[in-house]
Formats: structure tokens, sequence, C-alpha cells
């Protein structure tokens, strides 16, 4: 966000340019401001278009590492008799059961469960995919971490997007609407001063 800082502070710096020129009234002033702003802003939504492609993109690569499915460990010998340990409890101590294996990061009752089809286990397909990523998290604390870190960024840069339209308007020092009211003024003034094409048949 400092281009948009930076962006921001110009164009107030070039409001108080405007005010010293001798031959510009209040509304030639707003209009220069004006189309200064609109340069500035035009190059801060690139950047903040920039940032949220680039968030987004690694955004989407950590949550594709996080849910890629399991397959190590799933054919262990011991794996079967895991798998029928597990679909025998009910749904209470299955997930207990799950649970307390991930807090011991036992990771052979783990991958014997979420390396195979959920059925085998008495688990459904989400419950297999929630578990994977928690499992995932805890095997990977840093990249999860970043994860966290990366949409809290996105959604701040959201947030302040936001803001950058109302700070600029801020900037010029008059509403958008109003702005439009003068170069529409500004525009029917200078017709008079236009010379039409005037034709002389001899």
């Amino acid at each position: 966000m400092s281009e948009a800082y930076e962006g921001i502070n110009d164009i107030h710096k070039a409001r108080e340019a405007s005010k010293r020129n001798p031959v510009w009234n209040e509304a030639a002033q707003l209009i220069q401001t004006d189309d200064f702003a609109n340069k500035k802003l035009l190059k801060i939504t690139k950047s903040i278009d920039s940032a949220n492609a680039n968030l987004s993109k690694s955004i989407a690569h950590i949550e594709k590492e996080l849910t890629t499915p399991l397959t190590a460990g799933a054919n262990d010998p011991v794996a079967n008799e895991i798998r029928s340990h597990v679909k025998n409890m009910n749904n209470s101590k299955r997930r207990k059961f799950i649970e307390e294996a991930q807090q011991k990061k036992d990771l052979q009752t783990l991958q014997a469960l979420l390396g195979a089809p959920s059925y085998l286990s008495g688990l459904t397909d989400i419950e297999v995919q929630h578990y994977t990523r928690q499992l995932h998290e805890i095997q990977n604390p840093a990249l999860a971490k970043r994860l966290k870190v990366m949409k809290n960024a996105a959604t701040l840069l959201g947030e302040r997007g936001g803001l950058v339209f109302r700070e600029v308007e801020k900037a010029v020092g008059k509403p958008s609407h109003v702005i439009q009211k003068l170069r529409k003024a500004k525009n029917e003034a200078e017709q008079a001063f236009i010379l039409k094409d005037q034709r002389v048949d001899l």
C-alpha cells in the first residue's frame, strides 16, 4: 500500500500547488487536480490489482499443498487392521481416536486411515478431507502460518483498497459529482470559442 500512500500525498501536494497558479480560479484548480489524481489512481489500482493477484495465486498454491490427499502408509501391513478397528467404533469414539492420533503425531495410524477410501474406516469424504488438512498443518506449521498471514493480508488489502477512492476524493478537495459538473460547465463555455466552418459559394 506504500504506492497508494505516496500517490495520495502527491495529490495533496498538487492541490496546494494549483492554488498558487494566478490564472486558475477554484474550478480550474479542482479540474487540474482531478486530472492529476486520475492518473495517480490508475497507477494505484493497477498496483493493488497486481498485489491481489499475486496473493491469490500464492494462497491457492498453499491451499493445494494443505489439501493434497495422502498416499503413503495406506498399504502398510497393519493398515487394514487399523482401519477395521476404527470402523467398528461409533462416531464419537472414532473422532476422539483420530484427534488423539493427531496430538501424538501418530503418522502410521493417520496415514492408514486417511490414505485409503473413506468408507474403509467408517469415515465420510468430508471427514477425510478435514483430517487430512489438519495433518498437513501439523506437519507443516510454518506453511499453515504463512497461509494465515497471506489471507489476513488479502483481507486488509481489500479493506484498504476501498478506502483509497475516498482518500483520493478528499485529496482532490471536492466529490466526483461536483468535479463532473465543473467539467461540463467548462466544456459548454469553451464551445462558444470554437470557430464554426463557414463556406462561401462563388
